[in-house]
């Protein structure tokens, strides 16, 4: 069996694709904000570890996550977290800004550098969850935007550098999928939303398991999905 880190987990397609792992009894790393999301994800996946550290904060994981326990062989990071904040250019101060970059971006870095050890030790790969956003900022979203095109990037210039390490990279591109930030958004554009019209997270994690399974001498770098209705 492999061992999987997951964050963003609690929901959306982070809790789809935990849910696929757990169900084929692979070793489940979680990562939760704070003790109450920590008891959450427990009850979901008794099975699993869970490890607290706030993502918003990414200058302290290489303090927190060690004190708790890193694997020794990991075969896929998957960096499912990430937040959002519409606004426009003129409207979002620094704080939104931050919060953002924090979390969406330096967090999977940081959490990649501790975790590069394990990841060589097994071959391992590492996924990235972008966005659409990533490859086109849409208006109102430039922060969720540049944190996403920051993603492309570093999953860029990890593959570079980890190939000769045999850690595969894989960057995923799901379109409108029905999540809880999906539907926030929406309410915070004025938009009605319809799950019929969104991709299940089910069908997002399926297409990452996909991308998981090809043999060791080929890696899918890029992947975009987008809903077939």
């Amino acid at each position: 069996m492999g061992v999987f880190w997951i964050t963003g987990g609690g929901s959306g397609i982070g809790a789809a694709l935990a849910s696929h792992v757990a169900s084929l009894g692979h070793e489940l790393w979680l990562v939760a904000r704070d003790e109450v999301r920590a008891g959450a994800l427990r009850a979901s996946f008794p099975e699993g570890r869970v490890v607290v550290a706030d993502l918003a904060v990414p200058g302290a994981l290489g303090e927190v996550l060690p004190a708790q326990g890193l694997p020794s062989r990991l075969d896929c990071l998957v960096h499912g977290a990430g937040v959002a904040q519409a606004g426009r250019i003129g409207e979002v101060g620094a704080q939104v800004w931050e919060r953002t970059l924090a979390v969406n971006l330096v967090a999977a870095a940081e959490l990649t550098r501790l975790l590069l050890p394990a990841l060589r030790a097994a071959r391992g790969q590492v996924v990235f969850m972008n966005s659409g956003a990533g490859v086109y900022a849409p208006p109102r979203l430039g922060a969720y935007a540049a944190s996403k095109f920051g993603l492309k990037a570093l999953a860029e210039t990890l593959r570079a550098e980890e190939h000769e390490h045999g850690v595969r990279v894989t960057t995923v591109y799901p379109g409108e999928t029905d999540t809880p930030m999906q539907v926030r958004l929406h309410e915070e554009f004025g938009l009605p939303y319809d799950p019929q019209a969104h991709m299940r997270p089910a069908s997002v994690a399926a297409a990452v398991v996909m991308a998981l399974g090809l043999p060791k001498d080929a890696t899918m770098s890029d992947l975009m999905l987008r809903p077939g209705r």
